[in-house]
Parts: structure tokens; sequence; C-alpha cells
């Protein structure tokens, strides 16, 4: 693997492993717990996670349909700590395989969002998964947070 997607994956998975800290011990209770009304639990944030990961590293990126139902992870609700840390393993681990696969020119391909056809590029659609899942990440960090202060 090129040192770039390399450093790309220690980073997503040092993500990853801010999420895995955010839920680590908690039990059943304090997973599917969300702070307010529209606010997401630990299990949802690290389901949908898992999912637009999958997504745009799969089904945008490499063009390998993945079958994601988006509105289902935002009802996601009873799986422990185990299944979700399976699922992060599992989202890393495809994104490996596909970063395996590319090259540095490879970032200014043009790709299309099947769900909605929007185009980017490569190097757009990995900065936004780094985005879109640090964001997660404060979440999930914060919403312990809140839980360990009830």
């Amino acid at each position: 693997m090129q040192p770039f997607f390399a450093d790309y994956l220690n980073r997503l998975e040092s993500l990853h492993n801010d999420i895995k800290a955010s839920m680590a011990g908690l039990p059943q209770a304090g997973l599917d717990w969300a702070p307010g009304a529209g606010m997401n639990s630990l299990c949802v944030l690290t389901v949908h996670v898992a999912g637009s990961e999958r997504y745009w590293i799969g089904d945008v990126v490499a063009k390998d349909p993945s079958g994601r139902d988006r509105e289902a992870e935002f009802h996601a609700h009873g799986l422990d700590g185990a299944s979700l840390v399976a699922r992060l393993d599992g989202t890393l681990a495809y994104a490996r395989t596909v970063l395996e696969g590319l090259e540095l020119v490879d970032l200014e391909k043009r790709c299309i969002s099947p769900r909605d056809g929007s185009e980017s590029n490569v190097g757009w659609a990995l900065g936004h998964i780094l985005a879109h899942t640090g964001l997660h990440a404060g979440h999930s960090q914060l919403t312990r947070q809140l839980w360990e202060q009830l």
C-alpha cells in the first residue's frame, strides 16, 4: 500500500479507536441511550459510521454495491459492544482492501454517488469519510460524557 493510503488508513483506525473507547465498558442501556430528542445513541452512531464508510469507500470509490439501508442505521438498537466493534473492524478491513488497490493518481478519478447521483472525485470522497467519521467520533465522546453524568 502506498504511504499516503497507509497514513489515511491509520487515521481512520484512530477515529475508530476513539469511538470504541466511547463504548468501552458500557452496559447495553448506555449503548442504546440517546442524550435527547433527535440525538443518536452510541449504537446508532457506530452503525451509521460503519454504514457510511462502507458506502463511500465501497459503493462510491470502488463501485462495489453494499445494499446499504441508511435509514435503518438510525433505528439501530440492542447491539452489544462486541457487535458494534466488529462492525467497525469489518469496515476498516474492507477499507484496507480498497485502499491497497489505489494509486495516488486515482485521487483525481471522478466518482458518482449511487444514492443521489452527485459527482466528486476519489480524493474528495476519502476526505469526506474522515471528516464524517471524525464528527461522529466527537458525538460519541460527548454522548459517553453525558451518560456518565446520569
